[in-house]
Parts: structure tokens; sequence; C-alpha cells
């Protein structure tokens, strides 16, 4: 038995899926660092980084360049850095982003790469170098090097998850 057609013009998305989806994937990103996986060195990248970067890259202006504080805050509580740190370097970057999509109209896959990289890149020496200033243990880099490794080389991946998200997210 067929379905009867079902008008799809002056249809809402609902509200609560547009603002929902990326903050639960951002929020559920950072949270990642509770999952059971124990090594010697970090390994893991930070997830909730990654999204926030995906989903500002794919959506400029989704958020407010303020959104970096309670993101930071989250990620702060569940990945044991210490409270402020995140906060700052996702408002740091937040606000980079803003001004690099402020200047730049259209940008391709490549310069997206590179930009998110020199984001990662930048938030991670500069945890380290947070938590060396804290801390009696002083890290080197070449310490966080394989988790830098692996959160450059996975980005693609989690841009496409969340291109992915976003359909899911605007669909009627």
């Amino acid at each position: 038995m067929k379905q009867p057609y079902k008008a799809r013009l002056n249809q809402e998305v609902s509200p609560l899926r547009l603002a929902g989806i990326p903050i639960a994937t951002v929020v559920l990103g950072s949270m990642t660092t509770i999952l059971p996986f124990v090594t010697s060195a970090p390994l893991l990248p930070p997830f909730g980084l990654l999204v926030l970067i995906a989903w500002m890259m794919l959506r400029p202006g989704l958020w407010p360049v303020w959104a970096g504080v309670p993101f930071g805050l989250v990620d702060d509580v569940f990945s044991g850095q210490p409270i402020g740190s995140a906060v700052l370097l996702w408002s740091v970057i937040l606000i980079a982003m803003d001004i690099i999509e402020q200047r730049y109209v259209w940008r391709n896959h490549w310069q997206d790469w590179l930009i998110a990289a020199a984001f990662i890149i930048f938030a991670l020496l500069a945890g380290l170098a947070i938590n060396n200033s804290l801390t009696a243990h002083n890290a080197t880099i070449i310490t966080i090097l394989p988790q830098l490794i692996i959160s450059l080389a996975i980005f693609p991946l989690v841009l496409r998850l969340v291109a992915r998200l976003d359909r899911l997210r605007l669909k009627r």
C-alpha cells in the first residue's frame, strides 16, 4: 500500500534539533576522554575540539565567539586539564576562526585542513605549556607527538561525520 503524499513545503525544522545536534556532538566529543582507553602517553585526539572546529568550518556563525567558554569548560571537566585552559584556548580559536571567516570568503578543502591543523597544533602545544607551568613534571613535545599526528590525520573524517550530522540536522 502506497503512503499518501505529504507536502514538505512550509515545514520548519525543529529548533531543538537545529541547536541540539551541534551542541551534543561537541559535548560528546569532549566526553570521549572518559572511555576506558589506557595508555602511557596521550594518544586520544581532542575530539571535542575537532568537532567544534569542524562545525565552525561547515557552518560559520553557528555559535558566537563566546561559545568557547562553555564548551571549553565542559572539555576541562572531562579531560582533566586545569580548569580554564580549554576555556582560554577554545575561545582564542573561535575568535581566530571568526577573523579568518570574515577575511576569506571562499576556501577549499586543503586550506580548511591547513587552518584546522594550525588550530589543533596550537591547542595541543599551548595545553602542554599550561600543564607544564602548573605541574612539577614537565612533559616534552615528543610526549604529545602521537596525539598530534593522529589528530591531524583524523580531522577530515571528523569533518565528514559532522557534514553528515549537519544534513541530518537540516532534514525536514
